[in-house]
Parts: structure tokens; C-alpha cells; sequence
């Protein structure tokens, strides 16, 4: 069988399975095994593509780009379900949540990930729109699981703004199919990205370039790029801790990489036209990348939530990779590449400290968290660690990513180095103005540690050190094929 169904299969079937679980201590060990067994099936699509090559379907599609970020979400999906297992029984136990609405949580989890494996491993993009959509739903129902006023609203802010979005994504996928219908031989094969690519230059320019921009907008939405990043700090902060670090460590790649597939085909469709700009859709793309990474920096001094403080810093790094995917070229899609991996696994681990965090003070609030290096040295030590490797800090790999992107700038474009400096500058303040008494301040009354597991954080976060400190050479030629297929001297 096709190593790419096995992807599939495993989280569909474990999550019709949890639909069926009503123990959640027996539902929970289930979702980990479930997402164990889902990450094995990752690590054996990882060394059957790179030991024979791409695997090419009418369907399916897996080259050195996507089979890397479905191994990172496989990994990321279970060092959540591990997190989530303490984490969501003590929700459950202060009533928080109820058994329903855990057994919801479990099958939305595996829902969740079924569509991000779906969407990237599709070379058909109407199924990769369908797959955004589907995710769309499932975090709709995790972001109001606790059922609250504050977490319907937020939900129904995200299903309405993401629901807009992924409207305009449907309009530029319907472009796309009308300038590739009069090209392809085979109108049935007319949205598969393979033969899409195969044929770019053929494609009608205007049209393409139509198409982008509202694919941009539309999957731009789920990246949360200013200005429509506005659904994002709510879900973060009113669903359950785990979902945030699904978001931030997954959804947010994927749309990213949705928009990557899209640009390259637009590239090679401009490449030879001399009355367009063939940089159009990497300007674009350099553009909304920038202005989210400048606001979202801004806006982390106003934050009072731990959890939107955080939503912001994901905003502002992925404004970073855009930008840096926009800006083309092996160094900076090398580092943009690099930079998706480091981002996913840090923040991540932050959210694993941060939904620990709340549950210790028993708040968001940041004003209400206090010395938690002393009431619980796990997580303050944690929240520093990362919070210091999520600023760019050496010799953590998310600096490596950072300098590789700074190098790049002032390559092509010198005078940019300037306002990502100032950006990182200002995102670095707002982050440590509130981290320092959030970790060594005066502990409150009241405020007592809890059950955790210290394996997803020390994992995660030891990873990003180690390829801040030296890129494994199986990695490094993984991140130079995808970058030489992304940056358009790739063969399929």
C-alpha cells in the first residue's frame, strides 16, 4: 500500500474510534497512541521519499517540500497529545470540561491532524482547499469547547473571518482551473499541482496573477497576516492550551505552504512574460509578510493575556517567513524552511509552559502570574527557555533561521535590513517586558504546582537547540532539495 495512505488512514480511523470512547482517561491514552502510531508512519514516508525519490500520484504528492512538514506535524500532533493528557484532566477535574466534551476534544484532535496531513499531502489543489476548510471546521470546535460566551464568540469570529478567507481561496482556485483548463490536455487533471507546474509557462499571465491574489488573501487569512489576522489572539485564548500549540506549531505552516505551492506555479507563469513582473507574487508575499511582522511585534507591548501575548509573537513570525519566502532565493528559502521548523517546535513548547502556567495561577492574566520558577521550576524554567529561543536568542536554531534571512536581505533588498531589525528589536521588548515577573516575581497566594509531563517540552526545545547548534547533514540535504524545488531549479 501506498505509504502516503497509511497517513491518512491512521488519524481518520482513531478519530471515528474516540467518537466511541466515553472513558477520558481511556481516550486519552488512545489519542497518544493514535498520534504515536501516525508519527511511525511519518518516519517510514520520510525514508521511503528519500531514499527513492518523490512519490507521484493523479491524487497524492510527496517530494522533499511537504514530506518534511508532515513529519513535523506528525511529531508536533504527539508531543500535544502527550501535553494534553495531564493538561486536559485537570480541566476536567475543576469542571472546566466535561466527559462529552473531552471525548469532542479527542476526535476533533485526530480531525484536526487527518485534514493537515490531507492538505499537504495532496497534489490536487481543490482537495488541499477542501482540506483547509475541513481543519477550519474541526478548530471550530475545539476553539468553543469550554462552552463559554467569550469562547463562542471567538469561535464564531473565526469560523466567519476564516470563512471569508477561505472563500477568496475558493475563487482563485476557480482561476486557476479557467487558465489551466485551455492549456492542459486533460481538463480532469487541470488543478494538480504536478501538471499545473509542469505547465506554468503556458498559462495565461493576468489571469495567474489574479488568481494569486486571491489565493493570498484567502490563505493569508489562515496565516494570519495582517490585516486579517484578527480571528487568531481570540482562538488562542479562549480554547484549550493544546489547540493553541496545534495552531501556532501546524495550521499556520500549512496555509503558508499552500500559498508556497501556489507562488511557484505563478513564478514559472511570469517567468518569460516581459509585460508582467515575474517578482510579483514574491513582492506580494514580501509585503503582507512585512507589515504583519512590524504590527504584531507593536502589539505584543498591549497584550494583558498570556495566551494572545503569544498568539502575536506567532503572527510576527510568520509575517517573517512569508516575507522570506517572498523574498525567493536559496539562502532565504533555506532559512525561510528552517525557520517554519524551529517556529513549530518552540512555540509549541511555549504553549506547553503557558497552558501550565494559567493552570497554576488559575488565570490568564498576565498581571496574576508570578514566580513561577518557584512554585514550579519545570515550567518557569521553561517559559524563560523558550521565550529566550523564541526571541532569536544563540545558539537556539530559531537565531540560525533569523541570521540566515538578515544575510539574505541585505543581499537583495539592503535596505529592509533595517526594519527587520527594528521589528526584532521591538518584538524582543515586548516579549521580556512582561516575561520577567511572570517567572521571577513575588509568588501570590494561593498558587500551587500541578501534575506535567516534562517530555514535549524538553523535547521540543532540545531539538532547537541542537539545530541552532549544528544542522544535521540528513536535514541539511532534506532543506537544500526542497529549497532547490522551491526556488525553481527543482525537477519533479
Amino acid at each position: 500500500m501506498n505509504p502516503v495512505i497509511w497517513i491518512l488512514l491512521i488519524p481518520a480511523t482513531g478519530a471515528m474510534f474516540l467518537v466511541l470512547v466515553s472513558n477520558p482517561k481511556y481516550g486519552a491514552w488512545i489519542n497518544i497512541t493514535v498520534s504515536a502510531t501516525g508519527l511511525a508512519a511519518s518516519l517510514n514516508l520520510v525514508w521511503t521519499v528519500l531514499s527513492h525519490g518523490a512519490l507521484r500520484g493523479d491524487q497524492l504528492y510527496v517530494d522533499a517540500f511537504n514530506v518534511y512538514l508532515i513529519a513535523l506535524t506528525s511529531l508536533v500532533g504527539l508531543t500535544t497529545s502527550i501535553f494534553s493528557r495531564p493538561y486536559m484532566a485537570h480541566e476536567l477535574e475543576i469542571r472546566k470540561l466535561t466527559p462529552l466534551r473531552l471525548r469532542l476534544y479527542h476526535t476533533s484532535f485526530q480531525g484536526f491532524l487527518f485534514t493537515m496531513l490531507l492538505a499537504l499531502s495532496t497534489n490536487n489543489l481543490g482537495v488541499l482547499w477542501v482540506a483547509l476548510e475541513g481543519a477550519t471546521l474541526a478548530t471550530v470546535l475545539l476553539v468553543s469547547l469550554y462552552r463559554t460566551p467569550e469562547s463562542i464568540e471567538a469561535a464564531w469570529k473565526y469560523f466567519i473571518l476564516c470563512g471569508v478567507g477561505i472563500a477568496q481561496a475558493l475563487f482563485g482556485t476557480v482561476l486557476l482551473y479557467f487558465a489551466a483548463a485551455r492549456v492542459v490536455p486533460d481538463p480532469n487533471q487541470a488543478l494538480q499541482w504536478t501538471v499545473l507546474y509542469q505547465h506554468a509557462n503556458h498559462l495565461e499571465p493576468v489571469v495567474i496573477a489574479i488568481a494569486f491574489i486571491f489565493l493570498l488573501v484567502g490563505y493569508g487569512t489562515k496565516i494570519g497576516l495582517v490585516p486579517l489576522h484578527n480571528w487568531l489572539p481570540d482562538a488562542h485564548s479562549e480554547g484549550p492550551t493544546p489547540m493553541s500549540a496545534v495552531l501556532s506549531g501546524l495550521l499556520l505552516n500549512v496555509a503558508l505552504y499552500a500559498v508556497v505551492r501556489v507562488k511557484m506555479i505563478v513564478d514559472g507563469a511570469l517567468v518569460l512574460n516581459t509585460q508582467h513582473d515575474p517578482h510579483l507574487a514574491g513582492k506580494l508575499m514580501m509585503g503582507f509578510g512585512l507589515l504583519s511582522f512590524l504590527v504584531a511585534g507593536l502589539f505584543l507591548h498591549r497584550q494583558r493575556d498570556i495566551k494572545r501575548l503569544f498568539s502575536y509573537s506567532s503572527i510576527e513570525h510568520m509575517g517573517l517567513m512569508t516575507f522570506a519566502f517572498g523574498l525567493g532565493g536559496p539562502l532565504a528559502t533555506f532559512g525561510a524552511l528552517l525557520h517554519m521548523t524551529v517556529h513549530s517546535l518552540t512555540k509549541s513548547a511555549i504553549f506547553v509552559t503557558v497552558g501550565h502556567a494559567s493552570q497554576i495561577a488559575g488565570t490568564q492574566r498576565i498581571e496574576h502570574i508570578r514566580g513561577l520558577i518557584q512554585t514550579q521550576p519545570a515550567v518557569g524554567w521553561g517559559l524563560l527557555v523558550g521565550s529566550i529561543a523564541i526571541a532569536g536568542f544563540p545558539p537556539f536554531g530559531v537565531f540560525t533561521s533569523e541570521f540566515l534571512l538578515l544575510t539574505a536581505t541585505m543581499k537583495s533588498w539592503p535596505w529592509l535590513t533595517i526594519p527587520l531589525l527594528a521589528g526584532l528589536a521591538i518584538a524582543f521588548a515586548g516579549l521580556f517586558r512582561h516575561l520577567h515577573p511572570m517567572v521571577f516575581g513575588q509568588v501570590p497566594e494561593g498558587q500551587r504546582p500541578i501534575s506535567l509531563n516534562p517530555l514535549p517540552l524538553s523535547l521540543h526545545l532540545g531539538l532547537v537547540l541542537w539545530l541552532g547548534l549544528s544542522i544535521p547533514a540528513f536535514l541539511a540535504q532534506w532543506f537544500d532539495e526542497a529549497t532547490r524545488l522551491i526556488s525553481g531549479s527543482g525537477l519533479l
